[in-house]
C-alpha cells in the first residue's frame, strides 16, 4: 500500500514538473508533430478494422437473438448505434490502445533512460519532464478524432453487414440509428475520451521515464504500463459513467 502511495505521488509530481520550464517553441512544435504521427496516426489502421467488424459483429448477433416476432427489427440500428457510442468505441478502443500507444510510449522512453539519453538531457539542463511527455499530451488531445472515425465505422460495419446479410433492412436499420437518439451521450462519451487520452499519455510515460534496469526491464516495464492504464481506464469509466448517466 506505501509503495502505491508513493507511485501516485510521484505520478502527480511528474505532471508538475512537465509544466515547468518549457521546451522553446520551434523544438516543442517539431515533438509534437512527431508525437501526432507516431501515436495518432499511426493508430488509424488498427482502430478503423477492428472498429467496423466488431460493428458488424455486433449488429448480427443482435439481428440473430432478436428471435420474438414481435420485436421490431429497428433495435437492430438501435442496439448498435448504443453499443458502439457509449462503450465500444470509447472504452474499448481505449483499453486496446493502451496496448499499441501505451506500450509504445513506455519503451520508447524506456530506452532513452536504459541508454542514458535522459541523463544526458538533464545535464544540459532540459527539464526532461517536458520535453519528453507534453508533446505525448499535446497530441493524445486529439485522440477523440481516433473515436469520432471508430464511432462511424463501427455503426456503418453494423449496417453494412446487416443489410448485406439480409438480417434487416437499410430503412429498418436507418430507423433505429434514428431511435431516441439523446445528444449529451456524444457529450458523455467525449467526456470519457479526453479523460482517457491523459491517461494513455501519462500513466506509460511514468513507467517509462521511472523505469530501473536495462534492455529486459524495458519490456516488463510495458507490461505493467499497460496493465495499470488498462485498470485505470476501466476505474474512470465507472466513475464517469455514475457521475454522468446516473
Amino acid at each position: 500500500m506505501i509503495k502505491f502511495i508513493e507511485h501516485v505521488g510521484r505520478y502527480f509530481i511528474m505532471l508538475q514538473k512537465m509544466l515547468e520550464k518549457f521546451t522553446k517553441f520551434d523544438v516543442l512544435w517539431k515533438l509534437i508533430l512527431r508525437e501526432i504521427d507516431d501515436l495518432i496516426i499511426g493508430s488509424l489502421g488498427i482502430v478503423s478494422l477492428i472498429s467496423f467488424f466488431v460493428g458488424g459483429v455486433v449488429a448480427i448477433q443482435t439481428a440473430i437473438n432478436m428471435e420474438n416476432p414481435l420485436l421490431p427489427r429497428y433495435l437492430v440500428g438501435f442496439a448498435t448505434r448504443q453499443t458502439m457510442i457509449l462503450e465500444f468505441a470509447p472504452t474499448f478502443i481505449s483499453i486496446i490502445m493502451a496496448g499499441k500507444v501505451g506500450s509504445f510510449i513506455t519503451s520508447s522512453i524506456g530506452t532513452m533512460r536504459v541508454t542514458e539519453q535522459i541523463d544526458a538531457l538533464e545535464v544540459m539542463g532540459v527539464n526532461t519532464y517536458n520535453y519528453l511527455i507534453f508533446p505525448k499530451v499535446v497530441a493524445m488531445t486529439i485522440y477523440p478524432f481516433i473515436i469520432v472515425i471508430s464511432m462511424f465505422l463501427g455503426i456503418f460495419g453494423g449496417y453494412f453487414a446487416c443489410v448485406t446479410g439480409g438480417f434487416t433492412t437499410h430503412t429498418d436499420f436507418i430507423d433505429g440509428l434514428q431511435l431516441d437518439f439523446v445528444p449529451f451521450h456524444l457529450n458523455y462519451a467525449f467526456i470519457k475520451t479526453f479523460l482517457f487520452a491523459m491517461i494513455l499519455a501519462t500513466i506509460p510515460s511514468y513507467h517509462g521515464f521511472f523505469m530501473k534496469g536495462g534492455a529486459l526491464e524495458v519490456g516488463k516495464a510495458s507490461t505493467t504500463s499497460f496493465v495499470w492504464t488498462s485498470v485505470a481506464i476501466i476505474i474512470m469509466n465507472s466513475f464517469v459513467t455514475n457521475l454522468l448517466l446516473t
